[in-house]
């Protein structure tokens, strides 16, 4: 009975364990994360660790007063399903920024976060 239970627990921590690897986690991004671009980009690139499900998966931009900069729809990258790209249909003005984002995974994972970066220019 006992080595029963042992067998038991054993994969439940192999199980639990892959299933922390399963979730879409924010692996870099451009702008950098913290980072400082000289210039506007005309699009945020976030690339996860995981494939996401697009049409949950986005962006909400703010500058440093908190209001949101308008941004288009979230896109993946061409055939690589780990990386989303938020066209901006303006320039961005100097001054720092956050990105709050959420991600699916295409397993079902919900993961969410923000950062920010600046534009120097």
């Amino acid at each position: 009975m006992k080595k029963i239970f042992l067998g038991m627990m054993a994969t439940a921590a192999i199980t639990m364990s892959g299933a922390a690897f399963a979730h879409a986690h924010l692996k870099s991004a451009f702008p950098a994360i913290n980072g400082v671009a000289v210039n506007s980009p005309s699009n945020l690139v976030l690339k996860f660790s995981e494939g996401l499900n697009i049409h949950f998966t986005g962006v909400k931009l703010m500058n440093a007063n908190h209001q949101p900069i308008k941004t288009g729809n979230a896109l993946l990258s061409g055939s690589d399903d780990k990386a989303m790209v938020v066209p901006l249909p303006d320039m961005l003005a100097k001054g720092k920024y956050t990105v709050d984002w959420h991600a699916l995974s295409k397993d079902g994972h919900k993961t969410k976060g923000h950062y920010t970066f600046v534009i120097k220019k």
